[in-house]
């Protein structure tokens, strides 16, 4: 009887583990649904022709394994936020149609998730010029990548990186032909035309967040949502350029970044590739700064007095 149930537990334990080991996301080819969607071409048996047939996999299906084990839902399988239909090969056409689940679906309501204010995201976004225009059709996934989301912006020590990423998820749409006429049906519009008014463009793009001058500051809010139409997108330069910059509300926020501070405000410049000019100003260099200038002025002056002062009459 003992041996039979230690037989038994070793049985349950090896399904367990095979069980795991297939749905793990470190070997692609041995995981159910990435077999297909980690690669390039798919393989199916046509029962028409009774043969065994492979076809290009749609690029849009095709993951990047190595970004999905980077992401912050690695830990869930594909089921678990997919129709479990999606087990049966080949799929249904109909559950494609199916809703997917948003943010709130799952982080609504939950306290474990309340310091990351899904439900005062949703507020704000529901402001911004994405859902006034398409409403619920356009969701959380249209930016963030559920696949490969990863929290940057909190996580990051580095700025550039930062912006680089942000500005990744705008440029996925607002860059690309296919997926801006996908969501909006009409043509997408040339960048470095509609920005043509933006000073020094390339260094602005690679430096500097979109969302700095296309959304609505909230300072209670880790990443503002309420993406404003391109007529309120900001166009003063004084309003980053300056010690009042908006980009200590946003960009220089972050509560990792703090520990620049250490380092000084030289130390910032030097080791931040996304410093901007003006957004950090020291107090007693400004006050010296006035003190020299104005000092050099009355220089200046004394010396031109004593010039006139001293001129000898054929100098006349």
């Amino acid at each position: 009887m003992m041996r039979n149930r230690l037989i038994l537990i070793v049985f349950v334990c090896c399904l367990g583990w095979l069980g795991a080991r297939a749905q793990s996301y470190e070997n692609a080819q041995e995981h159910q649904c990435l077999k297909c969607h980690s690669n390039q071409t798919y393989t199916f048996h046509n029962d028409l022709m009774e043969r065994q047939e492979s076809r290009l996999m749609n690029p849009y299906f095709v993951l990047d394994t190595i970004a999905l084990k980077a992401g912050v839902h690695h830990v869930f399988d594909c089921i678990d936020c997919h129709s479990y239909e999606y087990t049966t090969y080949p799929h249904s056409a109909n559950i494609k149609l199916e809703p997917l689940a948003t943010c709130l679906d799952c982080h609504g309501g939950d306290e474990s998730f309340a310091k990351y204010q899904f439900e005062r995201i949703d507020e704000e976004y529901q402001k911004s010029v994405h859902y006034q225009t398409y409403g619920d059709a356009f969701t959380c996934s249209k930016c963030h990548s559920q696949h490969t989301y990863t929290a940057t912006a909190r996580t990051s020590s580095n700025v550039q990186e930062i912006v680089e990423y942000s500005n990744n998820m705008c440029l996925s749409c607002h860059n690309s032909m296919q997926e801006y006429k996908l969501v909006s049906g009409k043509d997408n519009p040339e960048l470095v035309e509609v920005h043509n008014w933006l000073p020094n463009q390339k260094l602005h793009f690679e430096n500097v967040r979109c969302i700095e001058c296309h959304t609505q500051v909230e300072d209670s809010l880790m990443v503002s949502h309420n993406i404003l139409p391109k007529e309120q997108a900001l166009r003063k330069c004084v309003e980053c350029h300056s010690s009042n910059s908006r980009l200590i509300a946003s960009l220089y926020k972050y509560e990792n970044l703090q520990s620049r501070k250490g380092n000084g405000i030289l130390g910032t410049m030097v080791s931040n590739d996304s410093y901007v000019i003006g957004t950090h100003q020291v107090p007693l260099l400004k006050t010296l700064s006035y003190i020299i200038f104005i000092g050099l002025i009355v220089v200046i002056i004394i010396h031109t007095i004593f010039r006139i002062l001293n001129r000898k009459p054929d100098d006349k």
